[in-house]
Parts: C-alpha cells; structure tokens; sequence
C-alpha cells in the first residue's frame, strides 16, 4: 500500500496526554517552555517560521493550551487578541505559511489552532447550556454540572478519480478562481463507511461509478475541524463524466502531458502545496517528468 507524505501529517510532536491533569507541572513548563501566541486568526511568525514567546512576555487573559513536548521542551499555545505589541504584519495565516513549517511546527500548530477554534466556537455546554471552562489544559471543557465537551473532528474524504487510461479528473468549483480545477471531497454523513462515502461523492459531483478505491493517507484540516481521509478511485465510464451544476461547475480529464501544458499556457491552476489534493495530483504525476509549471491558488 502507497501511503502519501502528506505536508499536515508530519508532526513529530509527543502530546504526553498523561500532563494534562498535573497543575503544578503545567505551571512549571509553561514558566520554561515555548509559547505560540495565536489571535483567533493567524500565528505570531518570524519571517516563514513561527514565533515563540516566553511565559514573562505575556500578560492579560487568554487561553492556555498544552500541545506536548519534543526532545525535551514543552509546547503551549496561548490564544488571545490583541494582547500583544506586535505589528499586525508579523502574524500569517496557517494557510500562508504552512508549505514552509517544519514538523515541529507543523505539528504544534495544527494541533493549537484546531483546539483554539474550537474553544471559541463553543462556549455553552451542549447538555444543560452552562458556561463551558477549559480542563486538563485546554484539551476538555467542563460546565458546572461536570458535564465535559471534547473537541470535535469532521471527518471528510477526498478522492482523486483515475480512468483505465490513467488519467485523472479535476474539477471546478464556482467560487474558486477561473482555471482552478482540484480533486473531489466530501463530508462523510451519518452512519456512513469512507468508503460509502467515496462512491456516493464521486456520482453526485461528477457522474461516474466507482469500481476500486485505495487508501492514500489522511491529514489534519483545522479550518476549523476536519481530518482529510485521501482515497485514490477507479471509474470504467469516463464517458458518463459530467459537473453536477451545483458544487461542480465544469470538469476536466487530463494526462500527465494535457495537465502540465494546461499549466504551462495558464487554463489550469492548481490547489496549493500544503493540500491533500495537490500531494495526490503530484504523486500521481510522478518525478519523471518535467516539473509543473504555473502558480497555486487558495479559494478566495
């Protein structure tokens, strides 16, 4: 089984889950340990990296959240706005520089700012509509009544679609870009396989059936909560293709020559390198050709 290096599953954090509930630990790394600040939007960052504060560097109220501990240091995340004295330029967006962290970071950043959006997202106790309270540093929130909330992860897969002709199918959105074309995704509903999953997405946005699915890899998408389940389809009616009008706007079947000189004339743009889409649309294009071309576009 090829399973994908994927850019948001390289993390090589120890999360040393067994702190969590150690209060006079916690206090003790967080005085010594290494601090991301995020805003509810973007990380504090230096140049392509992120920053780390120190615990005597922050001041005010905010959010404290232990995210684990590598060769010896310890990681929080503290999440506040405008609490620090810092020009607005020197925070970016997990989407703006996540191709370029390192593992380390990767890892510490996923992990906190899905944690961070969840907590912001969720202040009311979903049992009896009490105040929620951050527990076990960050990773739980407790009510009054005891009951607790865990952070939440929607699982959603993301297939690239193969004919017999090897070729792939890539299709539009009508709110991305014009010429942005990606790979099909879709949330996994209630009571239903990835697998199921796969097929049903596969129809309703383009038309075909699927004959044979291979597992690929799977990464974290805190934006807010997903986790990408990758998937690699085979369809035997590639002449049954066709957009479902709705959340696929126009789609296209290219060869590996067709899709680096739609690149290169500029009719396609593809998803960025930090994505489980583009990781599939390279691997499958494979090193044996000539590097793509052309530039990477976000949605807006």
């Amino acid at each position: 089984m090829r399973i994908l290096n994927l850019p948001l599953s390289r993390s090589n954090v120890d999360r040393s889950a067994h702190l969590r509930g150690d209060e006079a630990a916690l206090e003790a790394m967080w005085e010594s340990g290494r601090i991301l600040h995020f805003n509810g939007e973007a990380f504090l960052t230096s140049g392509a990296n992120l920053s780390f504060l120190t615990a005597n560097e922050i001041s005010g109220d905010g959010l404290r959240v232990y995210l684990g501990q590598h060769e010896g240091t310890h990681y929080f995340l503290w999440s506040a706005e405008g609490s620090l004295s810092v020009e607005e330029s020197a925070y970016k967006t997990l989407r703006e520089i996540g191709s370029e962290l390192t593992a380390l970071e990767i890892g510490l950043a996923v992990h906190g700012q899905g944690v961070a959006l969840w907590h912001a997202r969720n202040p009311f106790c979903s049992y009896c509509g009490k105040e929620l309270q951050p527990a076990l540093a960050g990773s739980v929130k407790r009510c009054e009544n005891a009951h607790e909330q865990y952070p939440r992860t929607d699982p959603a897969i993301i297939v690239l679609i193969k004919d017999s002709d090897d070729r792939i199918l890539l299709g539009r959105q009508g709110v991305w870009p014009e010429h942005r074309f990606s790979t099909f995704a879709g949330f996994v509903e209630s009571g239903e396989s990835f697998e199921q999953c796969v097929v049903r997405e596969v129809f309703e946005e383009a038309g075909v059936h699927v004959t044979d699915i291979h597992y690929l890899g799977s990464q974290p998408w805190p934006f807010p909560q997903s986790l990408m389940i990758a998937f690699e389809a085979t369809i035997t009616d590639p002449h049954s293709a066709r957009a479902d009008g709705e959340e696929i706007v126009e789609i296209r079947w290219f060869s590996r020559d067709g899709l680096y000189q739609a690149m290169l004339d500029g009719t396609l743009l593809l998803p960025p390198s930090m994505s489980v889409a583009r990781a599939m649309i390279q691997a499958w294009y494979g090193e044996d050709h000539p590097a793509l071309p052309g530039s990477q576009s976000w949605r807006p």
